[in-house]
């Protein structure tokens, strides 16, 4: 190559350099304008900008609602007479029951087969997009449910356990994802936890409709709970059909006309003339680079990388810790009333008490976590319930007729259900979502929800025995075994769980880049564009490449 020519392929070199970097430096200025805008963003301005995006996350997640009805009714329908005659054994006293090993197996089938849900979710849901994914797991639901409802034997009811879990796997995190996608920083703790409240009302429902049915002697005291989950999804199915696509989803897919397009029907420019759609966009793609700058990869291997490892780690230990904390009291609570000397009916009326105070209790944490925080919320939540455990432990103490104490022990339950509502209960929801990288939030999310079903699992294989008159039997006391394991939860929350209240994803991956502790993490002052220069300097070549790609695309 000549000189003159060498010197032509420089300039043109260099010409190419300064239209990337002017492209770094506008991205990075739009970007900085929509980050201080979402900052500064109050819980009243992100409701009035963001009214839609509001209605469809809430919409997804109604199918939590189904899924908290399903899990309820295989706890529950245990204390009903007719479920125990048809699928139970006789007892010496005549009486019918189901033992612990089939209690605990048809508990877990659904949670087996959510484990294999959730992998598969993580790439389906990452390749065809959010929409496409959760129709797909309604139209099965509303398949699987004739298994249930026709089921002959206790075999076949658990096969139609483990085949429905598989979409319930997917509602357990796309739901918790597109909240977190969709809205912005006022509204994330809000919307994220929005799906506990799902659940308890799905716990809710389920509760009434057993209690209806509970004195019937017939088939139709368990077939009537299984026929009314056809209810749900032909209008979920409808709603999510004309529902927006996830803009963080679109951008990673490098499609940022479509993610634009999703950004204005999420938001309601008009009553807000300083929004500005394309800042958003660059803050997303902004975000979506310095991720890319700290790791490529998406695949679930990444999730155990460098920073990424401890967040899967945080993820999953707080949705673990959920599990673990005392929470299966209140998912056996009508069969343990039952086995405490409730008749049938005062049982369940027990278990809808606790469930309405549950929904309180999760209004009650929108408001304490925009005033405490998520971290402050887990610890302090962990604590009481410990507290509790014990108490109930040594009321399981007092002889079996001691009435005054049975009931205690109702209301200690009670007090406990309000505060796992009001705390560890809906935050979890909203941490899962927070911790992971945005690229890999949905394999992260994925990871930490099969820890906690395997948690779930363990525990359902324990309390079952644990209440059974016919094994165990510790009745009470088994909070004695609660309160140990929530005592663990706590310590490691105190020394590991950190507080992202109020931060952007960016700013989050500069702290986990920078290695700050958890107990640092609420005080510490972020630069997040001043840190962004050196990650560009750093990968200069990469991002100039990949900006030239994305200006070529846009051109044609």
């Amino acid at each position: 190559m000549s000189r003159r020519a060498s010197i032509a392929v420089d300039g043109e070199q260099q010409r190419r350099m300064s239209l990337a970097n002017a492209d770094i430096a506008q991205l990075t200025s739009d970007a900085t304008k929509a980050t201080k805008a979402e900052q500064k963003m109050t819980l009243a301005e992100g409701i009035r900008l963001y009214p839609k995006a509001i209605a469809w996350s809430v919409l997804l997640s109604g199918a939590i609602i189904m899924e908290g009805y399903d899990i309820n009714l295989i706890s529950n329908l245990q204390a009903v007479p007719a479920f125990k005659r048809k699928f139970g054994v006789q007892l010496a006293d005549g009486s019918y029951e189901v033992t612990a090993a089939w209690q605990s197996g048809l508990t877990n089938g659904a949670y087996v087969g959510e484990i294999l849900g959730l992998m598969v979710n993580g790439w389906i849901a990452e390749k065809y997009g959010f929409k496409k994914t959760m129709i797909g797991a309604l139209v099965s639901v509303a398949a699987l449910i004739f298994i249930l409802f026709f089921a002959v034997n206790v075999e076949m009811l658990l096969v139609g356990l483990i085949l429905i879990g598989i979409p319930w796997g997917v509602f357990q995190t796309l739901t918790t994802t597109y909240a977190a996608e969709v809205t912005p920083v006022p509204l994330r703790p809000i919307l994220t936890t929005y799906v506990n409240l799902c659940w308890v009302f799905g716990q809710f429902i389920a509760s009434g409709v057993l209690k209806g049915m509970s004195e019937r002697p017939d088939q139709w005291a368990y077939r009537i709970p299984y026929a009314l989950q056809w209810i749900y999804p032909v209008p979920l199915i409808i709603g999510i059909a004309f529902a927006p696509e996830s803009p963080w989803w679109l951008v990673r897919k490098e499609r940022y006309e479509d993610a634009k397009k999703m950004v204005l029907r999420l938001a309601s420019p008009e009553k807000n003339p300083d929004f500005n759609a394309d800042e958003t966009i660059a803050m997303y793609k902004h975000t979506n680079e310095l991720e890319k700058a700290i790791s490529e990869g998406t695949t679930y291997w990444d999730c155990f990388k460098g920073t990424d490892l401890r967040r899967t780690e945080i993820a999953a230990m707080t949705w673990f810790t959920q599990a673990w904390c005392g929470s299966s009291f209140m998912g056996f609570s009508t069969y343990f009333f039952q086995n405490a000397g409730l008749d049938t009916s005062n049982a369940f009326s027990m278990s809808l008490g606790i469930y309405a105070i549950g929904a309180v209790g999760v209004f009650v944490s929108w408001w304490l976590m925009s005033r405490a925080g998520r971290r402050t919320l887990y610890v302090w939540g962990l604590a009481i319930m410990f507290a509790l455990l014990l108490i109930i432990g040594f009321l399981g103490i007092a002889p079996e007729g001691n009435t005054s104490a049975q009931w205690s022990i109702g209301a200690m339950l009670i007090i406990f259900t309000f505060v796992y509502d009001a705390t560890v209960g809906p935050v979890c929801y909203c941490l899962v979502a927070e911790i992971p990288s945005s690229r890999l939030r949905q394999k992260t999310v994925v990871l930490a929800r099969n820890w906690y079903n395997i948690g779930s699992i363990i525990g359902n294989i324990m309390t079952p025995r644990m209440l059974n008159p016919s094994s165990w039997n510790w009745g009470a006391k088994s909070a004695f075994f609660w309160a140990g394991t929530c005592a663990l939860c706590f310590l490691w929350t105190f020394f590991r769980l950190p507080e992202p209240k109020g931060r952007t994803y960016g700013e989050l991956d500069l702290l986990f880049e920078g290695h700050i502790s958890a107990r640092k993490f609420r005080d510490t002052v972020v630069q997040e564009f001043q840190e962004e220069e050196v990650v560009t300097e750093k990968k200069l070549d990469e991002k100039t490449a990949h900006l030239e790609q994305i200006n070529s695309t846009q051109s044609n």
